[in-house]
């Protein structure tokens, strides 16, 4: 394993030391399955915002079958990889922090892939509420999420594991769950904790 000067997950510069060494061991390498059959299911093209899109794959991927997509990320060295990993693509990808990124588009579809798990529990409130703040009403959280209920499971990350209760608690006062699969394509260090879930926006919090 590398050695890293970086240990704060919140700062740019722990994910910029890891892209920048090649340590990327949540990297899948390409487009999970789940993702793949909700965009072949949907009646339409949704107006797509990824968070912390690492190396870019799904927002190739939803470029490619016509959906309005910007992939971002806080750190530049996760940028500049995404743009040399998927090519053409690039121009999708925006170096920008999630906390604060005014979309130039309305949207209709947050992806969550190891965005939220990246991050440490004290920013989870900020997260979901982010979420709905970008969200109208109807408006899709889309994703794969991290649970384990073991005690003091989500302390140990990045990436950080979720109670199952406390996933709920957090979404609740924004979202409806509306649909929930296993996933049988998980890299190595989700494999067996990992979820595929769609939450739709509440019309009041």
């Amino acid at each position: 394993m590398a050695d890293f000067i970086h240990r704060d997950p919140t700062h740019p510069e722990f994910w910029n030391e890891r892209f920048r060494k090649d340590f990327t061991p949540w990297d899948k390498g390409d487009v999970p399955a789940a993702l793949q059959e909700f965009v072949a299911q949907s009646a339409r093209p949704l107006s797509t915002l990824i968070p912390g899109c690492g190396n870019g794959y799904e927002a190739a991927f939803l470029a490619q079958a016509e959906w309005p997509v910007v992939a971002i990320d806080f750190s530049a060295a996760a940028v500049q990889s995404a743009r040399a990993t998927i090519g053409a693509w690039g121009h999708h990808v925006q170096e920008a922090d999630f906390f604060t990124y005014q979309p130039q588009m309305p949207l209709d579809l947050i992806y969550e892939r190891a965005f939220f798990c990246a991050l440490p529990p004290s920013r989870r409130p900020e997260i979901t509420r982010r979420w709905a703040d970008l969200l109208p009403a109807g408006g899709l959280l889309a994703g794969f999420i991290y649970l384990d209920d073991a005690p003091g499971a989500d302390q140990k990350g990045p990436p950080f594991t979720v109670h199952p209760a406390d996933w709920q608690a957090l979404m609740a006062p924004y979202f409806e769950l509306i649909a929930e699969a296993a996933v049988a394509d998980s890299i190595p260090v989700f494999a067996g904790k990992e979820c595929w879930q769609i939450w739709r926006r509440l019309a009041n919090e």
